[in-house]
């Protein structure tokens, strides 16, 4: 964080009992001002409820700090009740920047949504969906024969992109993750790494016969023809971690890690 004095603190939680009683207790304690006022955002929760909180302040871009009331808590911070205001002064920021989903359906309509994490292309039937590919307007896959595909940020590399067997991304990489789901042909491909600046296009194909649905992070989409994804660069999402725990270390952290 900058040399700012940090005053005004806003409080956000999940819906579990634990998380809402652990607000209440440092509103109590710390105060309590709106989110337009704040200068820190405190989410508690798991990542789901820091997805929602980033989701829902996209253009309200507060610095958000997370404290983990849920399992993984990959985004969140230890919750501490004690030294709340001094953790803030000295927390690390990291800028990530979501996707831009443009998506066009059976009935011609366009939808647009941004996501966090990544966008993904699911199967909606018994039948493998089919895909084409291409990169900055060039065919890089004529046909992609899957249960799906998807685009990660770095940020969202180390969730179900690397379920999929992706790669993991350094957050300064400038890079972003093109990833099959359960690929059937070409059975070997394992997807790409594309600059930040790519702009992947995706034709789905026998649209028909092999319907398929697309996903910014939670927003879904159903009977999609066609959708462009590419990075959002005018929007700067800010999270807040203690020293030594910032995401770009957790990151590489994780690349290490083999159980």
């Amino acid at each position: 964080m900058s040399e700012k004095k940090i005053s005004q603190i806003a409080f956000v939680s999940g819906e579990s009992r634990e998380a809402e009683e652990a607000v209440n207790l440092l509103k109590n304690r710390y105060g309590s001002a709106s989110i337009e006022k704040a200068d820190v955002l405190v989410a508690l929760g798991g990542d789901g409820v820091m997805l929602q909180t980033l989701h829902a302040t996209i253009d309200n871009p507060v610095p958000i700090y997370g404290m983990n009331f849920g399992s993984i808590g990959f985004l969140m911070n230890e919750y501490k009740e004690d030294d709340l205001l001094e953790r803030l002064q000295i927390a690390e920021e990291s800028i990530i920047h979501p996707l831009k989903l443009t998506a066009y359906d059976g009935s011609g309509s366009t939808l647009k949504a941004l996501a966090i994490n990544e966008v993904s292309l699911f199967r909606r039937s018994h039948q493998a969906a089919k895909l084409r590919i291409s990169v900055d307007g060039r065919v890089r896959l004529e046909e992609l024969i899957c249960d799906g595909a998807m685009v990660a940020t770095p940020a969202g590399s180390t969730a179900y992109n690397f379920s999929a067997h992706g790669p993991i991304l350094p957050l300064a990489a400038q890079l972003l993750a093109l990833t099959p789901i359960s690929p059937f042909r070409p059975r070997r491909w394992r997807g790409a790494l594309l600059s930040n600046k790519a702009v992947v296009d995706v034709e789905v194909l026998e649209s028909v016969k092999r319907p398929v649905s697309a996903v910014a992070d939670h927003i879904q989409f159903e009977d999609i023809r066609r959708v462009q994804i590419s990075e959002a660069p005018d929007f700067s999402l800010r999270l807040l971690f203690d020293p030594g725990h910032a995401l770009d270390e957790r990151i590489l952290t994780e690349q290490f890690h083999y159980s």
